[in-house]
């Protein structure tokens, strides 16, 4: 994995979340031990078997947790989206990591070393709180998609997926077009499907004008019927 480059900033906008439980020694304490680093494409950030040494926050950009399954088939954990943690369970639970990350696109991330996030912990039970309560949601998500991905059928799975990524990372200007454009492989490891299962699915929802292709773009035409679709299974 290439060394990225290092950069000193002030994060206090970025971290606003965590900032605003720190006392004025805490600030300084992550502002000094906090750094920057920069992802290309496709780059990983972290690979499974990885010692976890820092917890990092997406500044800029988009990531998905992976993890390689039987036969080289990958399989999308989490799409990490700005302002987000990650990369931090593993150090709590003493074992390293068991997925990897890589940047979806041009990626910006914060690093705090976990040494620095611990002391910070022991301090400040609001912090804490803070962590707990990010720890306990990850893990309702990832109880609720384990349900869905595994009960749904490939329509519902599929129409699960493209609301979630309508819920994460938002539209574009026309209101209906998903701000993220993902390889047609990469919308089917979301889903726990193959991607011949995938693109013949896309293709029937156009055709039956719920959505719209262009490439890699993804237009919810009909929004109502695909949550439909999804709560059916």
């Amino acid at each position: 994995m290439v060394k990225q480059q290092k950069e000193e900033v002030d994060i206090s906008a970025s971290l606003s979340e965590v900032w605003r439980v720190l006392n004025d020694k805490e600030r300084d304490v992550l502002r000094k031990n906090s750094s920057i680093q920069h992802f290309k494409r496709n780059e990983l950030i972290y690979c499974e078997g990885d010692e976890p040494k820092d917890m990092m926050c997406l500044l800029k950009g988009k990531v998905k947790i992976f993890k390689e399954g039987v036969g080289g088939r990958g399989q999308i954990i989490r799409m990490i989206k700005p302002i987000q943690y990650f990369g931090y369970r593993a150090h709590f639970a003493q074992e390293d990591y068991l997925t990897n990350a890589s940047a979806f696109e041009a990626s910006t991330v914060c690093l705090i070393p976990m040494t620095v996030v611990t002391e910070l912990l022991m301090g400040n039970p609001n912090l804490t709180m803070f962590f707990i309560r990010q720890l306990s949601i990850d893990l309702g998500v990832a109880d609720e998609r384990t349900v869905n991905l595994t009960q749904k059928h490939i329509r519902g799975r599929l129409a699960e997926s493209l609301l979630f990524l309508k819920d994460s990372y938002g539209l574009e200007e026309d209101g209906a077009t998903l701000s993220i454009y993902l390889a047609r492989e990469d919308l089917a490891n979301l889903s726990n499907m193959t991607t011949s299962n995938a693109i013949r699915t896309l293709s029937t929802f156009v055709s039956e004008r719920i959505i719209a292709l262009d490439g890699r773009k993804i237009k919810l035409i009909d929004e109502e019927r695909l949550r439909k679709i999804s709560k059916l299974g």
